[in-house]
């Protein structure tokens, strides 16, 4: 089964357009979970089955877990591999690198952590995405436009485009020459290509689903970046009605810091996740 096939079902299982991101922070976990022998992954574990049905995916932050050294790691395979199979896991790690070097993150990830698509940085050219894309059943999901308030710096920097013909163009931002180059990878690899695009730019959302009808959108920053959720829920799905990827990580995971946090993560979930639909319901 593809990425986008395995999205695709999960979104129509659990009528979901939401993603639970899994970022958790010692510092920050409830006192019901620092005595087990892993209190990362009986957070992450207790999160996922409060919030299983809810979801049409989640999605991990590389960072949170390396940060806890071995153990981290170890406890994010174990917490991969509890995640019911129908739900689509995307490794948020940015990845950025060429040749060997991409390789192997792409079997650290798909191989080794068993996930089913994962973030990536365009800035190297196809050399970078090359290796993920080449696993064809799995997915990537490249930058555009990310929801920080310092994006613009970069990506709204004026470059040359390249026709299909190869000749160069008047120029455009940088993050819609990343989706077009997505275009045309996707075109040599199949439902592989995504794009991240974030909430808290909803003109440049629009702008990217006109560019790039076909490809799935991973929508960060609904959450505590205060972004545009019905700027994601309209701009958000493909010519063919796959849904965007909507994620929120804090406003969930630490809805409660109490023992109830697991059911108030499901409640705040929830809420988010019926905000969405009535958003979608407006919008046929």
């Amino acid at each position: 089964m593809t990425f986008i096939h395995k999205l695709k079902m999960s979104q129509q299982t659990n009528n979901s357009w939401l993603c639970v991101g899994l970022d958790p922070v010692l510092e920050r976990l409830p006192e019901a979970v620092l005595s087990a022998a892993s209190p990362l992954l009986a957070f992450a574990r207790a999160i996922v089955e409060a919030t299983a049905d809810l979801a049409c995916a989640y999605k991990p932050n590389l960072a949170f877990w390396l940060a806890e050294g071995p153990a981290g790691l170890r406890a994010l395979q174990t917490l991969v591999a509890a995640i019911p199979d129908y739900l689509p896991v995307i490794l948020d790690a940015k990845f950025n690198d060429i040749g060997h070097t991409a390789a192997a993150y792409a079997r650290a990830a798909f191989e080794m952590l068993g996930v089913d698509a994962c973030t990536a940085n365009p800035y190297l050219g196809l050399d970078g995405p090359r290796p993920f894309l080449e696993w064809g059943d799995r997915g990537i999901f490249l930058l555009a436009r990310t929801s920080n308030p310092s994006a613009p710096d970069l990506q709204d920097c004026i470059v040359d485009t390249r026709l299909t013909d190869g000749r160069l163009a008047d120029g455009c931002p940088l993050y819609e020459e990343v989706a077009r180059l997505a275009n045309r990878w996707d075109a040599q690899h199949p439902g592989a290509c995504g794009l991240v695009v974030g909430a808290t730019y909803p003109d440049e959302l629009a702008r990217l689903r006109e560019i790039a009808p076909d490809l799935p959108f991973l929508i960060p920053g609904v959450g505590a970046q205060g972004g545009d959720l019905a700027a994601a829920v309209t701009h958000g799905p493909t010519t063919d009605g796959l849904g965007p990827v909507i994620n929120s990580s804090r406003g969930i995971i630490y809805a409660s810091s109490g023992p109830d946090f697991a059911e108030s993560a499901r409640a705040v979930a929830l809420i988010l996740r019926d905000q969405i639909n009535q958003v979608r319901e407006a919008n046929l």
